[in-house]
């Protein structure tokens, strides 16, 4: 099966993320909700605020969908496919689990808890609620993973993950979430990239587009024959 062997080509990958992940939940769960977002928030000076303001969006998944038309202006259709895929994959896994759980925003989660944090971002709107799990978070990883997948220089393994993981501290930095949604976009991120590379690549979804293109040549050819 072709996804097995380029997860285990990209085990380096994949055991680093995992092992960050592991890391992150044990750190999770080692301190209360404030007390863990205090601690990845006490250097907060004016410059980080603006890069990370705006580097942020780079995990919207308009993002992920700028990619797929780059791909496929290069004719990378199975590539460009794949992305679209994990995106709409991990978006829809997000939402759903956002209304199952009803998590509150750190901003929220403060006020009902009488907290005082004072370093929220100049010109950046907060929410209040559907912090879990996060969304940004999710499309960073599913593009970060699913470009690993699909290309095979593992040169660009450390920078697709260390972009990945910068989105993900960039939502707790800038006070939209928690540690706890972090991780868990993370995982659904990376899970529905690999599932989409398994059903592009060895379910082969494009096949029975490239069967009804053949036939319709194959129609063509005959009807000219038949004249």
């Amino acid at each position: 099966m072709r996804t097995i062997k380029r997860l285990t080509k990209l085990q380096h990958y994949f055991f680093t993320a995992i092992s960050i992940l592991l890391v992150a939940l044990i750190f999770n769960f080692s301190f209360s909700k404030t007390d863990g977002f205090i601690i990845f928030n006490r250097f907060h000076p004016t410059w980080l605020d603006i890069f990370f303001k705006y580097f942020t969006n780079l995990g919207d998944g308009l993002i992920s969908i700028l990619a797929a038309v780059i791909l496929l202006s290069f004719q990378k259709k199975k590539k460009a496919f794949t992305i679209v895929i994990a995106y709409i994959y991990s978006g829809l896994l997000i939402q759903i689990a956002k209304r199952i759980f009803h998590m509150p925003r750190p901003k929220y989660f403060f006020e009902q808890t009488l907290f005082h944090y004072s370093h929220f971002v100049n010109g950046l709107s907060t929410h209040n609620e559907n912090s879990f799990p996060s969304g940004h978070t999710a499309s960073a990883f599913a593009l970060a993973t699913v470009l690993v997948l699909v290309f095979k220089k593992k040169k660009i393994s450390p920078y697709c993950l260390f972009f990945a993981f910068l989105i993900g501290y960039s939502r707790i930095y800038l006070a939209q979430h928690f540690l706890i949604d972090v991780i868990f976009g993370a995982i659904t991120g990376i899970i529905c990239a690999i599932a989409s590379y398994h059903q592009v690549y060895d379910l082969k979804l494009f096949r029975p587009a490239k069967l009804n293109k053949r036939y319709k040549q194959l129609k063509i050819i005959n009807q000219s024959n038949t004249i």
